[in-house]
């Protein structure tokens, strides 16, 4: 069976969902701990230059962000599924704004309300990649808690007729997205019971579902097993694109990042685009981006 690979870090809140995701799933996974700030050349050399974490591995399928990860967490093992009814796949919007519309807002109580946690070089590297200018960004801290707050009371909301989960009776991808807000916001001193009993009962409950059974590898081991292994997901272009298959294609992120993947178009649609690249450290690999959220182009 092709061994699961989690490129990751500790403090990461989406790699934290996704650690529970998979914790949630019952799948057995290796761990890479990858640096916080770049560069991360063992990253790098399996994405292309897509440094953000998380990043999964099956093989030498390179999935990066965790839009693509959970449709592919989905496929290899469908129950328990991260869209329990009676909620279903609406999770995923849910989800998608709390990564969104409602993260920046975490970032701001996380680490505005207490910028000398982390590094000058954390900060140049935020500037970089997200646009995270000190300067500017710790003026917008009061009115980024504000809107922490107001998230914070929606889940209250959602949370108080007496439901375990935003997803119903069992857990699913809106929650460990949410979740993960929860948990960020603890860097500042913020307990899930500051937002109600009813959020403290249900942040517990994700809380014990746990990360499953894992083993530490290194960068190394990872490029090595995508190395010896080869690219097996296949896809087809849909014709209204204005893209083929076989062309040679860029695709980056909808942010300041200026980090560009390049190769070989191999599948889009309008969820998920799949290119090939080559790597003289790897080898052939197909690296996995969802549509939403990233600028596809010819290269």
């Amino acid at each position: 069976m092709t061994e699961i690979i989690l490129h990751h870090y500790e403090n990461s809140p989406f790699g934290q969902a996704m650690r529970l995701a998979l914790g949630l799933k019952g799948i057995d996974w290796k761990s890479v701990q990858q640096p916080d700030i770049c560069p991360k050349p063992d990253l790098s050399a399996l994405t292309g230059g897509y440094e953000r974490i998380p990043v999964l591995q099956f093989g030498s399928e390179i999935y990066c962000d965790t839009a693509v990860i959970v449709d592919a967490l989905e496929a290899v093992k469908p129950e328990p599924s991260l869209y329990p009814e009676p909620l279903g796949f609406a999770g995923r919007i849910i989800a998608l704004w709390s990564g969104g519309q409602w993260f920046m807002p975490a970032v701001g109580v996380a680490l505005g309300t207490n910028p000398e946690i982390v590094s000058d070089e954390f900060w140049e590297d935020r500037a970089k990649r997200f646009g995270m200018d000190r300067r500017k960004f710790l003026p917008m801290v009061p009115h980024l808690t504000g809107q922490f707050e107001a998230g914070a009371a929606l889940v209250a909301e959602t949370l108080a007729d007496g439901r375990n989960y935003i997803s119903g009776d069992k857990a699913g991808h809106a929650d460990l997205m949410l979740y993960m807000n929860i948990r960020f916001a603890s860097f500042a001193g913020k307990k899930p019971s500051d937002f109600g009993s009813n959020v403290a009962a249900w942040y517990d409950r994700i809380d014990g579902i746990g990360y499953g059974n894992f083993e530490e590898w290194t960068g190394q081991q990872a490029i090595d097993y995508a190395k010896a292994s080869e690219p097996v997901s296949s896809g087809s272009v849909y014709p209204a694109s204005g893209f083929s298959a076989g062309d040679k294609v860029s695709v980056r992120t909808e942010t300041p990042d200026p980090a560009a993947v390049v190769g070989e178009l191999v599948g889009l649609n309008d969820r998920e685009i799949i290119i090939k690249r080559e790597d003289e450290q790897v080898g052939a690999l197909h690296v996995h981006f969802p549509r939403l959220g990233q600028i596809l182009s010819p290269a």
